[in-house]
């Protein structure tokens, strides 16, 4: 068997094993080495939902680019090569039954070529894009960026030349981990610069965005109402469910999605 399916197939079995609640990536020390091997120069932000973003009135000058998912779409059309994968390892390695497991990372960039032809295939612009779609409208949360946990485990290189789109779910590496490690590690994916996530005064407590709805586990109940934490990425899953409409996302950048894109595009050229 190539070395490639080897190693994924290695991954797959590990996985579901990897975020004990006593984990050693709480450990400062063991953090900082887990950063050095698979983490070192990542810069991943996480995408809030297109529907949860305020317009109009709430941006005093609304810029030509107003939604997430058009961090995506840039990268996509820059993109000299696209490659969507067959499956997604987290959902498959836990048997997730919530979200569809063939809907994979996308990965874009010269070094996507080394990917092996059975994770997946070579895509066009209209493809990755309907693809992208199909992720957010099934519930999906885009994380992107540069991550070298990418390069490790599909074995190709170099890091500044593979762009990843996570479709990310609960059972994800990324949600996952970010619950059971050290802050250190955290500090690798971040919200977009200039999204705020705020519970509202008319706020009753009701308790449903706890409810298995935040995937960083950044909301509680505080004295009969929702909190939201430093946790947060911004993602807006909690916008969505709440019935009294009392958690928004606030931007307070209004170029918000042109800084991600000018941030992104120093660490990763996808020409």
């Amino acid at each position: 068997m190539d070395k490639r399916l080897k190693k994924v197939e290695f991954y797959k079995k590990f996985f579901p094993r990897r975020f004990p609640k006593r984990n050693p990536a709480k450990i400062k020390f063991i953090a900082k080495m887990i950063e050095k091997k698979y983490m070192e120069d990542d810069e991943l932000y996480c995408l809030p939902k297109d529907g949860v973003i305020p317009v109009g009135d709430k941006i005093e000058k609304p810029p030509d680019i107003i939604l997430p998912s058009q961090v995506v779409e840039y990268f996509i059309d820059k993109a000299s090569y696209r490659f969507i994968m067959n499956f997604c390892i987290c959902r498959e390695s836990v048997g997730c039954k919530d979200f569809p497991q063939d809907l994979g990372c996308i990965f874009l960039g010269e070094a996507a070529r080394g990917i092996h032809p059975e994770f997946g295939r070579e895509a066009s612009r209209e493809e990755a894009l309907e693809f992208a779609r199909r992720s957010r409208e099934a519930g999906l949360v885009h994380s992107v960026g540069r991550s070298k946990l990418d390069t490790v485990w599909l074995d190709i290189g170099p890091g500044d030349k593979l762009f990843t789109i996570c479709n990310c779910c609960p059972c994800c590496c990324i949600t996952r981990g970010l619950v059971y490690s050290h802050p250190l590690l955290g500090e690798k994916y971040s919200r977009m610069p200039g999204v705020k996530v705020v519970v509202n005064e008319g706020c009753e407590g009701c308790g449903t965005c706890t409810e298995d709805v935040c995937i960083f586990h950044a909301i509680k109940m505080e004295g009969g109402r929702a909190v939201i934490g430093d946790e947060c990425r911004g993602c807006g899953r909690c916008v969505s469910v709440c019935p009294n409409n009392t958690i928004e996302v606030i931007i307070e950048d209004d170029q918000f999605v042109q800084h991600t894109i000018d941030r992104l595009s120093q660490k990763v050229d996808v020409t």
